[in-house]
């Protein structure tokens, strides 16, 4: 009996651990998906709108709706790709850590 009591606090001390290590991991990829973001909506907004007020093809044909989902579309991918990466090579390093070494 105490020793099926101690291996279930042992299992939820390690749940507990990899619940708090999921969360880590995937608050680096909120973090690093949310300046991705910020990045590439300030690099497409530029060339968006000196495009529209440039070229005259773009001033007739993309009114602000349009410049608006061009410049969140492409934000928008950039959150989800880095964020994704992110929290993939993270859980790949902590996946990793926990390795015994394997010899041949």
């Amino acid at each position: 009996m105490a020793t099926s009591v101690a291996q279930s606090s042992s299992t939820l001390a390690s749940l507990d651990q990899k619940v708090a290590l999921a969360k880590r991991c995937s608050h680096e990829g909120v973090v690093a998906g949310a300046k991705a973001a910020i990045v590439a909506g300030i690099a497409t907004a530029i060339p968006t709108m000196a495009s529209v007020r440039m070229l005259p093809w773009a001033r007739a044909n993309l009114n602000h709706t349009a410049q608006a989902l061009i410049i969140t579309t492409v934000a928008g991918a950039a959150y989800f790709i880095v964020a994704d990466k992110t929290v993939l090579a993270t859980a790949r390093k902590n996946s990793f850590k926990h390795v015994p070494n394997m010899k041949p």
